[in-house]
């Protein structure tokens, strides 16, 4: 029996740390160029060519409305590139009247080296200057939009220097949170070094803030999503419920035209 123990002991430690080695593969599932459509039929994108703090060179793709009510940013999920989310740009300019800059974290689509969680938000704080330039605007008036994993990354920009908006869709209280649900058998709390604690930053951000999350998310808990929002310390707050939405799924159309309203208020 103890020999059963000790064996048994040996494999979960060695299972442990082989997922702590790999962890970073097990976040970031990123496709490179030229895997991708990156000339989407009847839409317009100017390539955003910028460099992180720490040289990484890094693109995106930015679509501009003729009239803008706002300028965006958008940080998209843990998986694919850019290439995948060109209907984002579409519905954000023809149907809610903004500009938009959306781009890939390094390791992703045309941006090189490799994801890590201090790379992602140097990432993002590289894209936030360009667009501010590029609009001729202050960076503290992107609005900032992320989605899963975008959310966590923008929530760090607007937690350090305000945005003015803070959209966030399927996104979760920190990622460690995320893991236990998925290996509640293994001590992900202690362990994980990937944190993006956005429930810890949130309490420092007290700008108008929209969440919306699906009640049978698979991946994200619907339940994560409502701890994060019951954190946001504004009074300028909404959350959106998205009746049998999968982590997934495209955002309904009612969602839009609730977005529709609450960009009105900024």
């Amino acid at each position: 029996m103890l020999r059963v123990g000790r064996d048994g002991l040996a494999i979960y430690l060695t299972v442990l740390l082989v997922l702590m080695l790999l962890e970073n593969k097990m976040i970031y599932f990123p496709t490179k160029y030229p895997v991708g459509d990156w000339e989407p039929v009847d839409l317009y994108v100017e390539d955003a060519h910028f460099t992180a703090a720490d040289g990484t060179k890094l693109h995106g793709w930015f679509h501009e409305h003729s009239h803008p009510r706002g300028v965006a940013l958008f940080a998209h999920g843990n998986a694919g590139n850019i290439t995948g989310r060109a209907e984002v740009l579409r519905v954000w300019a023809d149907r809610l009247r903004v500009s938009m800059l959306m781009f890939d974290y390094r390791g992703y689509g045309r941006s090189s080296g490799s994801p890590s969680e201090t790379g992602i938000m140097q990432d993002a704080r590289a894209a936030r200057s360009w667009l501010a330039q590029r609009a001729g605007i202050e960076e503290s008036d992107v609005i900032l939009v992320g989605r899963s994993l975008g959310g966590a990354v923008v929530v760090d920009l607007a937690a350090s220097d305000g945005a003015r908006a803070l959209i966030l869709e399927s996104t979760f209280t920190s990622m460690p949170e995320v893991a236990a649900v998925h290996y509640p058998w293994l001590p992900v709390r202690r362990f994980m070094r990937t944190q993006l604690n956005s429930l810890e930053k949130m309490s420092r951000y007290d700008g108008p803030v929209l969440i919306s999350h699906g009640d049978t998310d698979q991946i994200v808990p619907f339940e994560l999503g409502r701890q994060l929002y019951e954190a946001v310390p504004s009074q300028t707050k909404q959350f959106l419920t998205i009746d049998g939405g999968d982590h997934n799924d495209p955002q309904p159309p009612w969602y839009y035209d609730q977005l529709d309203t609450f960009l009105d208020r900024l």
